[in-house]
């Protein structure tokens, strides 16, 4: 399983670790995306979804209908 984010689609990215001698070698940022489960009372429903903290931030602002709503109107 890969870890990007299904509602903000973050994703791993890539960088350098640099030594006191700058030295560098490649190095990973991976997402913090852990998976929830969410009840959608419209449809009496739960979903589960991988979702970054930031992901879990913007549900808890909008709603979880408002969010899947415009993931759907933009897939």
């Amino acid at each position: 399983m890969s870890k990007v984010c299904e509602v903000t689609g973050k994703k791993v990215m890539f960088g350098n670790n640099v030594s006191f001698s700058i030295n560098k070698t490649k190095r990973r940022f991976d997402v913090n995306v852990s998976k929830k489960k969410f009840y959608i009372p419209e449809e009496d429903r739960w979903v589960t979804l991988n979702v970054s903290s930031k992901g879990l931030k913007i549900i808890n602002k909008k709603g979880i209908s408002a969010v899947l709503k415009e993931m759907n109107s933009q897939k």
